[in-house]
């Protein structure tokens, strides 16, 4: 339920809440608000009821939830920041999935918390994002390092189809007959791989696919 906005004092700093549960956003209200001007304006039950929200109010900061009612925060975040691109959004969830925290950054989240976190580094996240906008706890960006450690260079299923056959000593054309494409298909695929993995021969495709388990050594 959208609560009416209120107007910050001129020296407040303006933070917007969105959770599906009153008591958590009661929680969250009252530890922000101990922080020196910095006064919770607005709160939202939903994604939709946040969007609108932010259609009446400028905050400095939002505080979302990812699991709520109709739309999910990943995309109520995806949609304020195409509305608002400098606006800070500190996603606060229970999810520590590398697959959702990753998600909730490509969609434009700014900063992510987890729920467990002490109430001490909820205070920490917010007054870092009210000054250069970004935070991370140390377990989100362990899970984001393991993500990227664990091979999510962002080649598609395709490319990773061209890049084993490439480490596997096959000719463009061999690939291009093999996956029924065009040779110059492929080079574009070759091209857009080694740009991507930032090499610039095939020795270094083929030790990178090892690696990885694309190809055995």
């Amino acid at each position: 339920m959208i609560t009416a906005p209120s107007a910050p004092s001129p020296v407040s700093r303006g933070v917007v809440l969105a959770d599906d549960h009153d008591l958590v956003r009661a929680g969250i209200q009252g530890l922000v608000e101990l922080l020196p001007d910095v006064e919770v304006i607005a709160q939202a039950g939903s994604g939709e009821e946040l969007l609108a929200v932010l259609e009446r109010v400028k905050p400095d900061l939002v505080i979302t939830d990812i699991h709520m009612p109709g739309m999910d925060g990943v995309e109520a975040v995806a949609r304020i920041r195409s509305r608002h691109p400098a606006l800070p959004i500190l996603v606060l969830s229970m999810f520590d999935s590398a697959d959702i925290v990753q998600r909730a950054v490509a969609s434009g989240a700014s900063g992510y918390l987890m729920k467990n976190a002490a109430p001490q580094e909820l205070q920490h996240a917010v007054s870092v994002m009210l000054g250069t906008g970004s935070y991370f706890s140390a377990q989100v960006a362990r899970l984001l390092m393991e993500r990227d450690v664990a091979g999510d260079d962002g080649l598609t299923d395709r490319q990773k189809e061209v890049l084993a056959l490439l480490a596997s000593g096959l000719s463009s054309k061999e690939i291009a007959f093999r996956l029924k494409l065009s040779p110059k298909t492929v080079d574009v695929h070759r091209a857009r791989i080694m740009e991507r993995l930032d090499v610039r021969d095939v020795a270094s495709l083929t030790r990178y696919a090892v690696r990885r388990g694309l190809v055995k050594a």
